[in-house]
Order: C-alpha cells, then sequence, then structure tokens
C-alpha cells in the first residue's frame, strides 16, 4: 500500500523515487540530537493556526513527568544554526512553556514541497484542522507544486468538488474566515453566505447570524429569502404519440372541420387517458 506521502506526489517511478530519496535523508539524519529551543521556529507551512491551550497545557504535564517519548522533527532554516519545525510543533509549544532551553530533534534534509505535505498530511491524518485551515493548506500546496486543484485531489485521495469547495471558503470575508477559524460558525454556515455573490451583503448576513445566533437552517432561510428563490415548475412531460395514433386523430379531425364548413356547429372534447385517447362529438339536432 503507498503511503499518503508517496500518493500525494503522484503514481509511478517518480513518486518511488522522490520517497526513496526521502527514506534516504531520514536514515541519514535519523540521530536525535539536543537543540536550543530558541534556534527553532514554527513551521511556515503549518496548516493549524489554532492550537488549543488547555490541551497544550496538559501534554506540558505529560511531558513533564513522562519525559519526551516522541522528538519533533526539524530542518535547517538557514547558515547561522536556526531551524524550523517539520512536526512536532504542539510538543514544541508544550516544552516551551515548561522553559527547557533544549529540545530532543531529528534533523532532515527536506525541501519546501515535501515540508509543507508531511505537514498537511500529518494534520489530515488527525482530522483537526477548521475548514479555513484546510483550504488555506490547499492553496499553499496548488502554489508550491504548481499543480491543479484535480491533480491536488487526486493526490490527496479526495474528490475535486471537495477540494474546490474548500478553496471557495477563502473568497468570504476575511470577518467570517476568522468565525470559521475560531469555530465560532460551522462550515455550513459559510457554505450558506457563500451562495450570496456580493461581499458586503455577506457581511450583513453573517452579522445577522451572529447576533441571533442562527442555526444553519435559519441561515439557509434568510439567504434563500434574500435571493428570492422559487421553485422551479416541472413542466408535465408529454407522452411520444405514435404515427398510427397521429395519423387516427388527424383524420378524424378533418372529418369533423368538413362537417362544420358544411353548417353543422360541431363541438368536440379531447381527454388523454393512460390507455387511450378520447374524442367527444356533440352535434345539435336543430341548426341554430
Amino acid at each position: 500500500m503507498k503511503s499518503p506521502f508517496s500518493r500525494f506526489f503522484g503514481g509511478g517511478d517518480k513518486a518511488e523515487d522522490i520517497e526513496n530519496t526521502i527514506e534516504a535523508k531520514k536514515e541519514a539524519s535519523e540521530e536525535v540530537v539536543k537543540l536550543p529551543i530558541d534556534k527553532i521556529s514554527a513551521n511556515k507551512f503549518q496548516p493549524r493556526t489554532i492550537f488549543d491551550e488547555e490541551k497544550i497545557e496538559e501534554l506540558a504535564r505529560t511531558i513533564h513527568v513522562h519525559g519526551v517519548i516522541q522528538p519533533i522533527v526539524v530542518r535547517v532554516s538557514d547558515d547561522e544554526g536556526n531551524y524550523e519545525i517539520i512536526a512536532g510543533e504542539r510538543r514544541f509549544r508544550a516544552m516551551s512553556s515548561l522553559e527547557w532551553t533544549e529540545v530532543p530533534a531529528i534533523v532532515r534534509n527536506l525541501s519546501d514541497k515535501e515540508t509543507a505535505s508531511i505537514a498537511l498530511i500529518e494534520n489530515l491524518q488527525r482530522e483537526e484542522l477548521t475548514a479555513v485551515e484546510e483550504a488555506n493548506a490547499y492553496q499553499n500546496l496548488l502554489e508550491i507544486h504548481e499543480i491543479t486543484q484535480e491533480a491536488l485531489a487526486q493526490r490527496l485521495g479526495k474528490g475535486q468538488s471537495t477540494v474546490a469547495n474548500k478553496l471557495r471558503l477563502l473568497k468570504l470575508p476575511k470577518e467570517v474566515q476568522d468565525a470559521l477559524l475560531n469555530r465560532e460558525i460551522t462550515e455550513r454556515h459559510a457554505r450558506a453566505l457563500l451562495q450570496i455573490k456580493d461581499s458586503d451583503m455577506q457581511q450583513k448576513l453573517f452579522n445577522e447570524a451572529m447576533e441571533l445566533g442562527l442555526n444553519v437552517k435559519q441561515l439557509e432561510e434568510k439567504v434563500m429569502k434574500l435571493l428570492a428563490v422559487k421553485p422551479k415548475k416541472i413542466k408535465p412531460k408529454r407522452k411520444a404519440v405514435s404515427r398510427d395514433l397521429r395519423i387516427a386523430m388527424n383524420t378524424i379531425k378533418e372529418s369533423l372541420n368538413m362537417v362544420t364548413k358544411s353548417g353543422i356547429d360541431v363541438t368536440t372534447e379531447e381527454e388523454e387517458h393512460e390507455e387511450f385517447y378520447q374524442i367527444t362529438v356533440k352535434i345539435p339536432k336543430k341548426k341554430s
């Protein structure tokens, strides 16, 4: 079975070569070293921007009692002895809160593409990202790898519509994105607002939703009312009429026209039933 990382870079020999190269780098630098904590910075491709401080504190207490079970993974960021986190930012934050001066780490030589991909895959597997964080991560990967939405979806094992819908969230006003980021509204709230094309109106509806505490259904109803969406009228399907039936109907109608031209005021009524057509002909006994 292919790893998520291999799948992300596509199938075939190229993907295997990339993965083999990364594995070689990994094996060559698997040694755990102690690094000055003030020389380490956050991953610039970290998709998660909101960290639960309570969970960080809980992790810090665990590390204080049991130590660090899994070192963080970093890469060299410049020639001055500074490092950037690849994986393990929660552990890094927990150790920072304990005021450690050094942290155990594994140094790997990874590119921007590899670092960004690992950061996204790691967080997606944990399912901890908000919809906006996920959208921003997708946007970064599109730019870094210079690929299409379709290619990105295939490499992530997701549908193209899923990726496209996430990216659409980045078109919402910043205040709406921030609320989604802070879990003050749900993704379904945001999707309802996306039906409105005008950003000012999106903002107005968002403010109203926040003030009144509207749930998704209530917000959707307001959006529909604003758009004045009317249910589409379903046109009755006309059943196909056979050639023989058309000939019979036309013959009857021509005969009735001839009677009418002779001076007799003929009236007809046509009805269509499931199994037959019914034509009722009324001929007056007396001329009018």
